[in-house]
């Protein structure tokens, strides 16, 4: 907060008086702040303020073209304002809770002023409103602290998602919904559809913490399906309440040390012992596993491939894996040492667990996909800002014609990925599941690869567009940096980029019709 003495009015020409050192004053949109003090604090000396002929004057293109807006709202700086110029309002603004960006093509076309769109209501607008606010006031806090200190998502975070439902709502519509009420009761369990999620998974995305969109409990989106498609109504009704609740967490482990997207090559083993089953074996890569309570497994037995929950014990050992986005996702290698599992808590059928992990690929991908493009989204805003603030050779960057290419091909790139995931949303709402596993893996598939392709062109034209600021993990450039640096993940996570390619066109031609010919 600033001071009360901010309230004061001032000349442009009374600052141009306060110019030297000991006494210098420059104005930032309108406001007026005293750095006579900070000045010999200031990270580039003190010298830089003179330099630039700052001193005394309007500094606010100077300013935002080193620094972002919310530095002058931290505590330390916003005191340093001491009142604003006589005649004149502040024109930047960060934006209020829940409202959406007027920057082009920094929100999906729906959320645009005077657009329309067939797929979302008056329901699904005050929905993105409530979930918007929640998320800045609630969870951005969070994810930047959790982001940069590698520390796994607070409890006190987990349990006021749990009191709006948002965990039971990050898995899709459902029974699991049947009887609670989601965020605030703006939406019923009934209403309430693939839109809605689609909506969280953008929001979750909008912070530039890659590595908090996995720690913000993933491993309960992907791992819990299984048991609710799957599971015994005793087992559901022992485990689902307190993972949905935030009191128990939860991972899927699948992949191991030889077998990532070739999920028939595990060697995890289940040996069947009376009402039990004794595993043995390590998982890999796993998101969330560091501090999960339960892990679905994959294992194999003696008739297949089976799908198991097991609960964590002393024969459990999770480590965490170091990766190259932050700790807060919780990456675990997962060690199974003879952890006897009751017969009882097996998901499906004995020998076909594939039909169990395939089934839930879809939601999973897609999940990743949503994401994987709110993100994108997100770089488009930074780059658009950035290139009108820059001046470079006297002018804005987005007058040089390379860079308005960059652009023009980013904004080109999300808005074909936002038309064609609303596409799969609207047809995920309108299939069963059993149509949605047969009909969309192959379209889900394709959708991901190519959304995670244009993630990692759009990732390089962003670097070249904020240059060496990019290449900082502070700063302006802190949201490219850190995208540029996990872009990848979307691209492997869940199926990587090349075999998830791959399934879409192998689905597509076994549905090649045989009267089919050229």
């Amino acid at each position: 907060m600033a001071s009360n003495s901010s309230s004061k009015q001032f000349t442009t020409e009374e600052v141009a008086r306060h110019n030297k050192e000991g006494d210098l004053w420059i104005t930032i949109d309108s406001k007026v702040y005293d750095l006579s003090k900070f000045a010999g604090l200031h990270p580039g000396g003190p010298n830089v303020l003179f330099a630039n002929s700052v001193a005394g004057q309007d500094a606010t293109e100077a300013f935002f073209g080193l620094h972002r807006l919310e530095v002058l709202h931290r505590p330390q700086y916003a005191r340093l304002q001491i009142g604003t110029i006589q005649g004149e309002e502040p024109t930047i603004k960060p934006l209020g809770p829940g409202e959406a960006s007027k920057v082009p093509y920094a929100e999906a076309t729906w959320l645009a002023d005077g657009f329309q769109s067939p797929y979302y209501t008056d329901g699904h607008r005050k929905f993105q409103k409530a979930v918007r606010t929640f998320f800045s006031e609630v969870i951005q806090p969070a994810a930047l602290e959790c982001e940069e200190k590698g520390k796994r998502i607070p409890q006190e975070v987990v349990d006021k998602m749990a009191e709006v439902n948002l965990i039971a709502m990050r898995l899709g519509p459902g029974k699991h919904l049947k009887g609670r009420t989601l965020m605030n009761g703006i939406v019923t369990p009934e209403e309430f559809d693939y839109f809605h999620e689609l909506i969280i998974n953008t929001e979750l995305a909008r912070f530039g913490t890659r590595g908090f969109v996995d720690g913000l409990l993933n491993g309960i989106v992907i791992g819990v399906p299984p048991i609710l498609n799957y599971g015994s109504p005793e087992l559901q009704a022992r485990v689902v309440p307190d993972i949905l609740n935030g009191k128990k967490f939860l991972a899927l482990a699948i992949s191991e040390a030889f077998a990532g997207s070739d999920v028939s090559g595990l060697q995890t083993t289940a040996v069947r012992d009376g009402d039990f089953w004794v595993v043995t074996g390590t998982k890999k890569w796993i998101t969330n596993g560091v501090f999960s309570d339960y892990f679905t497994t994959g294992c194999k037995t003696e008739t297949g491939f089976t799908v198991m929950l097991i609960e964590r014990n002393d024969n459990v050992d999770t480590k965490a894996i170091k990766t190259s986005y932050s700790p807060t996702a919780g990456t675990a290698y997962v060690t199974f040492d003879n952890v006897r599992v009751p017969v009882a808590n097996t998901l499906g059928p004995v020998g076909n667990g594939m039909s169990v992990i395939l089934s839930n690929f879809n939601h999973e991908r897609w999940m990743v996909t949503a994401t994987a493009l709110a993100a994108q989204r997100v770089v488009v805003e930074e780059c658009l800002k950035w290139a009108t603030q820059r001046m470079v050779f006297g002018k804005p960057l987005s007058s040089q014609a390379v860079i308005r290419a960059k652009l023009g091909l980013m904004i080109s790139r999300v808005e074909a990925a936002q038309s064609w995931i609303e596409h799969i949303t609207h047809q995920m709402n309108n299939m069963t599941y059993a149509e949605t596993a047969s009909k969309l893996a192959g379209p889900i598939g394709l959708l991901k690869a190519f959304v995670t392709k244009c993630g990692s062109e759009t990732a390089t034209d962003a670097s070249q567009v904020f240059g060496g600021r990019a290449l900082t993990v502070s700063g302006m450039g802190k949201v490219i940096e850190n995208y540029h640096r996990t872009v990848m993940f979307d691209a492997i996570l869940a199926g990587a980029e090349d075999v998830l390619a791959d399934l879409g066109v192998r689905q597509a031609m076994k549905k090649m019709p045989p009267s089919s010919r050229l």
